[in-house]
């Protein structure tokens, strides 16, 4: 869990790191489009009306004509003066007809007119930031001044400056590459290097509470099955904080139940060394007899011999199968096969097997169905195990003279079985423990016989069916169980 917190720490400080360049980068990107606007906006207003004064100077138009050498002499003597200046003199279409240029620099004809209308149109106004076509390069526009020349108010074109030329950007350029760098060095890493400490240190203080999560998960994984994140509503994690103390509330829930299961299962290898040692000792003594006194056991005796190591065997086969059949159904290898089948029919064929036993036993045996009983949906043999166990189970305990009732009655979507017997009852205390796995009820007071699996096994088919298994009983008046199995022609 530390590794992975350091993990997790050291992926924020990178992506802080990460997130400082980027805002870093932005930020110089920003500066430098501002410096720009900045730079050209003042020097267009601090030169604006220079294109005026050049007028002032030198009349392009005389008699209608062009004054080229003139404008030249005057081009070339500003330049000297005002090397950043680069001026052009256009017609009324734009067309350059003369510029201080050297020879092969000038790659445009004519410039745009429409921002030089646009900037003559402002004077006087809210002053605008404009630019205009740089005749030295197609790509770029520049800020300008420009003017209209007028002869006798007709107008002949326009005095045309770019205010910024090719020297002046090389030279700002350089410069502030030179500044950006000492900016670099002197301030901006600085102030990078500042924010990732703050920021390392902030991370740190907010990941605390991640940290004392991982501690408590740690203490638990080591083995201190108490340790819980106290105050999940206050934590910064609350949802990871409540799953955790769930995830570990069940996990011990399961450790408690994994052993209770294993003395449960210690106490069935002890049920069942003591179930299968009994009839195997049975078996065991009366063939020794058998063979020890071969010749002086009349034939009737040997008779009643056999049959005693023929019942103890029976025993024994039943009690393997009953353990099969529970291992089985707990490892989920049984599926019920659901077929729709008459209940009646079923109860009334398990009824006249029960018959012989309980008049040996001396019990009376009733069996209440309406014929008109609808079909049920379940698999007919698990159901005929069911009813089974739980006749096995009554007759077990019905003494002498006692009553074991099946009953069948039509529920609205359902039809109900009952099995009711009139035994010694089944005490509160005990009630909640008859169907658990391996426990057998009456123990204590000598009344269990087997290992305690019949009612377990019963629950379990039930449980296939989504169906649930009830009991009802008093001490000294009787035992009911009940359970439902749904109508054919609800599930159809």
């Amino acid at each position: 869990m530390k590794k992975t917190s350091n993990k997790l720490y050291w992926k924020i400080s990178i992506t802080l790191l990460s997130l400082l360049v980027i805002l870093g980068i932005m930020y110089v990107s920003i500066f430098n489009y501002i410096r720009h606007e900045y730079f050209h906006e003042s020097v267009q207003r601090l030169h604006y009306d220079l294109a005026e004064s050049a007028l002032k100077e030198v009349k392009p138009y005389k008699d209608g004509k062009v004054q080229k050498p003139a404008i030249m002499d005057f081009m070339h003597s500003a330049m000297v003066m005002n090397p950043n200046a680069e001026l052009y003199l256009l017609d009324v279409e734009g067309k350059i007809i003369a510029d201080a240029a050297p020879k092969g620099k000038v790659v445009m004809e004519s410039v745009a007119l429409e921002p030089i209308k646009k900037f003559v149109a402002s004077k006087g106004k809210e002053y605008l930031y404009i630019e205009g076509d740089d005749p030295r390069d197609l790509k770029r526009c520049k800020v300008f001044s420009a003017a209209e020349v007028r002869e006798n108010d007709e107008l002949k074109g326009y005095i045309y400056i770019i205010l910024a030329s090719e020297k002046q950007e090389a030279v700002e350029s350089g410069l502030f590459g030179s500044y950006m760098l000492k900016l670099g060095a002197n301030l901006f890493f600085i102030t990078l290097i500042g924010a990732l400490l703050i920021g390392l240190l902030a991370i740190w203080l907010l990941t605390k509470g991640l940290r004392n999560i991982t501690q408590t998960v740690s203490r638990f994984k080591e083995g201190d099955y108490d340790a819980r994140i106290a105050d999940t509503d206050k934590v910064d994690f609350p949802e990871m904080s409540e799953t955790f103390n769930e995830m570990a509330d069940t996990i011990v829930s399961n450790i408690e139940e994994l052993k209770s299961v294993e003395n449960l299962r210690r106490e069935l290898i002890a049920n069942v060394s003591h179930d299968l040692r009994t009839p195997l000792a049975i078996m065991q003594g009366y063939v020794e007899t058998l063979l020890l006194k071969e010749d002086d056991i009349d034939p009737e005796m040997r008779k009643q011999y056999l049959q005693t190591v023929h019942d103890s065997g029976g025993k024994l086969s039943r009690l393997i199968a009953q353990l099969f059949e529970y291992s089985k159904l707990e490892a989920k290898q049984i599926q019920p096969q659901k077929e729709p089948f008459f209940i009646a029919e079923l109860a009334q064929d398990i009824f006249q097997k029960y018959q012989l036993l309980a008049n040996e036993k001396g019990i009376k045996m009733n069996l209440n169905a309406n014929n008109n009983l609808p079909m049920v949906f379940a698999d007919i043999g698990l159901v005929e195990r069911v009813i089974q166990n739980l006749m096995d189970n009554a007759l077990k305990f019905t003494p002498s003279g006692g009553e074991v009732t099946i009953e069948l009655v039509e529920k609205e979507k359902s039809v109900e079985v009952r099995i009711a017997d009139t035994g010694p009852g089944i005490s509160r205390q005990e009630q909640a423990a008859i169907f658990e796995r391996y426990r057998q009820v009456g123990k204590e007071e000598g009344r269990s016989n087997g290992a305690g699996l019949g009612l377990a096994i019963a629950k379990k088919i039930l449980e296939l069916h989504n169906a649930t298994i009830r009991v009802q009983s008093k001490l000294n008046e009787g035992t009911t169980f009940t359970f439902q199995l749904p109508s054919y022609v609800e599930v159809a």
